[in-house]
């Protein structure tokens, strides 16, 4: 390994582990980095997994207080989002790497996508959580059963609808990944409206867990490059404690707008040169 390379892939570490606890999209910056290396597309893209797994741990545990009295329905969500995981591990193993060069810029292009509906998806969440504070009690029974968590917050029951699309997200999760935590949250959003900053940790901890079942198939499939790796873990992990208590104060705009123009030049750089 270069010096330079290992600076680079350090510094796209840190910023990729405050990103996604952030603002999400990552693996936008941990990938092309791993890509200038001179990586194949494929290791690249299952080194960036393995070696961000930290950065989502560190997320969740940033936001360890918003976790609290969440397990009732994080219970449930996790089975799927397993099956998601090791799902979309599965299919990426299987796929050719030559086949997967042809895909990948398209898939930025999906990420890219997904970051920069983050702030219609927002609305949508803050929409429905106001929607359910304001309704009126009624004698029947609602179409979405509210219970209430441990700490006397009131949330949507989970349902399977719910379940379903939280296995899809661990699908692309473990496929590529970059953008999952924006569409977790615009799935716990829309069908479990609650307050933003708890969907988001939620969102971060079944990211966590994806990334762990994937992380693991990966292992075995001997396809990563653990020099890179290692300082993966080290530097994504750092990046998601800070991006975690930078979420709470820090408006995401901006660096979600970077990240979706870097992107978007690296969805046309390897589109055209494939």
């Amino acid at each position: 390994m270069r010096p330079a390379d290992g600076g680079l892939v350090a510094a796209a570490g840190l910023l990729a582990g405050a990103v996604n606890a952030a603002a999400g999209g990552g693996t936008l910056i941990a990938f092309p980095a791993l890509l200038a290396t001179g990586m194949p597309a494929l290791t690249a893209n299952i080194t960036s997994s393995v070696g961000l797994v930290t950065g989502y741990a560190g997320g969740a545990l940033g936001y360890r207080r918003e976790l609290a009295g969440q397990a009732a329905r994080l219970r449930p969500l996790g089975v799927p989002a397993l099956l998601g995981g090791l799902t979309g591990a599965v299919l990426l193993l299987a796929t050719p790497a030559g086949a997967f060069r042809a895909v990948v810029g398209y898939l930025v292009l999906v990420a890219c996508g997904l970051l920069g509906a983050q702030p219609w998806l927002a609305q949508l969440v803050a929409g429905r959580r106001a929607r359910l504070l304001a309704a009126p009690a009624a004698p029947a029974a609602p179409a979405a059963p509210i219970m209430l968590t441990n700490n006397g917050v009131a949330t949507a029951a989970v349902t399977w609808p719910t379940r379903g699309g939280v296995f899809l997200a661990g699908v692309y999760g473990s496929y590529f990944g970059a953008g999952l935590g924006v569409l977790l949250l615009g799935i716990l959003g829309i069908l479990l409206p609650d307050n933003i900053q708890r969907t988001n940790a939620a969102k971060t901890l079944l990211s966590f867990g994806i990334n762990i079942i994937g992380v693991t198939v990966f292992v075995v499939s001997a396809q990563v490059s653990w020099a890179f790796t290692a300082i993966l873990l080290v530097t994504s992990c750092a990046g998601g404690l800070l991006g975690a208590r930078l979420a709470r104060l820090l408006p995401a705009a901006a660096l979600r707008g970077t990240v979706v123009i870097l992107g978007l030049i690296v969805a046309v750089v390897l589109i055209v040169s494939r």
